[in-house]
């Protein structure tokens, strides 16, 4: 009885011994802290981290879930983005899923690009095995990029 006892003493400082692990979500947020300049971490909430920098009225980082693996969404401040908000969205797109920033860069612009008179305020599209959905009320605009569980 004293062995199993011993034995199960020692699995359990093993236990607590062993370094806590970082979700992977947060590690991302930390790139994207380290590689993007003004871009600060703030509070996370139901998978959802808040992100800020000047660029972005509204900018977060969504975390895994059943249908999508990670999603960014950014708004800009303008109805028509300036080239810094389209540079960060690039920017954060590609080290959330890994794509080479030119290509992230195309899609966004293109995206945001698209959207006007002749095909409306809501725009859909995929570009590089991600999905970008782009709308614009009368005073903002907004970008969300995402990447299906399946893929």
């Amino acid at each position: 009885m004293t062995s199993k006892c011993a034995y199960l003493v020692v699995a359990l400082f093993a236990a607590l011994a062993s370094p806590a692990r970082a979700d992977r979500c947060d590690d991302l947020a930390r790139q994207l802290k380290s590689q993007v300049d003004g871009l600060s971490v703030g509070r996370t909430a139901a998978n959802v981290i808040f992100l800020s920098h000047p660029a972005a009225r509204q900018l977060r980082l969504g975390c895994a879930s059943r249908t999508v693996t990670n999603e960014l969404f950014a708004q800009s401040p303008t109805r028509k983005p300036a080239p810094a908000f389209t540079d960060l969205v690039a920017t954060a797109s590609a080290i959330v899923f890994t794509i080479p920033k030119p290509d992230t860069l195309k899609g966004t612009s293109r995206c945001l690009g698209r959207m006007g008179l002749l095909r409306g305020n809501d725009i859909k599209m995929r570009f590089r095995r991600l999905d970008f959905r782009c709308t614009r009320d009368k005073t903002t605009a907004a970008i969300l990029i995402s990447r299906g569980s399946d893929e």
